[in-house]
């Protein structure tokens, strides 16, 4: 009884802090301070500075900023026309045409970003007036687009990941690991509901370009290639050990920084922007976390998180049977918060829990991730829909409409990875890695 209490109390405080407009970091450090003045003696201040300077000083934090530097900085460039130009001539030949370009295009942008709003305005610019150009399906190309730029928060580098990962002091590196044969597994699902609804549908008419030959398709390739090649450099030295993920981080930005030089989009004012951009990201991002760390330790003096531990544990709850609980909890939490505050904010209290059942946490990233990734899709707060409605004028209720399927897949995603763990753990355990973040 006093856990409830307790919970409505941080709840009513969260809430009204949040509705009345203040930043999700400094309503989650005013729930924490309330809960020290009531259930501690410990002085506040001091326990507030301590640990917020323990949770902002973590060097693993550092890939943070360089990785969403890097997307800044390709955001800039010529990426996605260039990106667009390699894809197009392997994708009209697929069932469902040129519409895989929207999918194939968000995961390869993924693999250099980490961030699912990124990836939308990236690949969204340039393939949504191709594709309209062409006579596809509206709801088509917005409902691929919306769920496919998803796949950022999964294919490494995931800012969500490396959230997750210093939140529970796990391997960001592991973590990015285990995010890449899920990432590609969904990307194949989203091509597949392509495909199939291409071939089954009767208003499914959209213009042909004329067909190129193989010589054309490979010469068309090399405007791939700069992207390819970033990718190598940032995955590449972290799967061969070259790297921890902040050292990757630091070579993703100097790539990012030659690619844009030699398409000539680097300016003063592109750097300038690029930088206050990431600063500007980089600061919610780690006040987020440094509140959620105050709140963390001030959860931790009510006792609060191994309470509700023990109260389900006496639930006697299955793995299954807690983890489709964790899924609706989060499904429905992600339609009023965006996806790193979710994360934060609940595992001081799921952690524990997910532990004692026995769940491996490097496999458990990817479910969250999962779970958030649909949260971005979900209203009222899908941040993907918001960008979308921007993108294309239209109402929020044909977006969502239109991005169902995807919703759809990412569900039976999650019972895929139920299923067979292996797909999340079996990359991170059979890789050589640098030890630290």
């Amino acid at each position: 009884m006093e856990n409830v209490s307790i919970i409505i109390l941080f709840l009513f405080v969260l809430f009204t802090l949040l509705g009345s407009g203040v930043w999700v970091g400094l309503a989650l450090m005013g729930v924490a301070w309330v809960g020290m003045e009531l259930f501690t003696t410990r002085p506040v201040g001091d326990a507030m500075l301590t640990t917020i300077w323990t949770a902002s000083s973590s060097w693993t934090l550092t890939a943070l900023p360089l990785f969403i530097w890097m997307g800044e900085i390709l955001y800039r460039t010529r990426l996605s026309e260039d990106m667009f130009r390699g894809l197009s001539p392997w994708m009209a030949g697929l069932p469902g045409g040129l519409v895989h370009t929207n999918i194939v295009g968000c995961t390869v942008f993924a693999a250099v970003s980490g961030s699912s709003a990124a990836t939308l305005t990236t690949v969204g610019k340039m393939s949504i007036p191709e594709l309209r150009a062409r006579n596809y399906p509206e709801r088509m190309v917005i409902g691929t687009l919306a769920g496919a730029a998803t796949l950022g928060l999964m294919i490494p580098p995931s800012l969500t990941l490396i959230v997750y990962g210093v939140t529970i002091n796990e391997s960001i590196s592991k973590l990015f690991f285990a995010g890449v044969l899920p990432g590609l597994v969904l990307a194949l699902f989203f091509m597949a509901y392509v495909a199939i609804r291409a071939t089954l549908s009767r208003d499914w008419n959209p213009r042909r370009d004329d067909r190129m030959n193989l010589v054309t398709k490979i010469k068309n390739s090399r405007f791939l290639i700069p992207v390819i090649c970033l990718i190598l450099v940032v995955i590449g030295s972290m799967y061969l050990g070259f790297a921890t993920a902040t050292e990757a981080a630091a070579f993703g930005v100097i790539g990012g920084l030659i690619l844009a030089a030699t398409q000539g989009s680097l300016t003063w004012k592109s750097f300038t922007e690029s930088l206050l951009g990431a600063t500007r990201t980089s600061a919610m991002i780690a006040l987020i976390l440094a509140g959620a760390a105050f709140l963390s330790l001030s959860m931790g003096f009510t006792g609060l998180p191994r309470g509700l531990a023990d109260l389900i544990a006496q639930w006697d709850l299955s793995r299954f049977e807690l983890l489709m609980v964790l899924l609706v909890f989060y499904i429905v939490l992600g339609m009023f918060l965006d996806g790193i505050s979710s994360v934060v904010l609940t595992m001081a209290v799921v952690e524990p829990m997910v532990r004692e059942a026995g769940i491996d946490m490097i496999w458990f990233g990817i479910f969250i991730v999962v779970v958030v990734e649909m949260a971005q899709i979900t209203p009222p707060i899908g941040f993907n829909l918001f960008v979308l409605q921007g993108m294309t004028g239209h109402e929020m209720n044909f977006i969502a409409r239109a991005a169902i399927p995807m919703f759809l897949m990412m569900v039976v995603m999650v019972f895929i990875l139920i299923l067979f763990p292996d797909l999340a753990t079996w990359l991170p355990d059979n890789i050589r890695s640098r030890p630290s973040g």
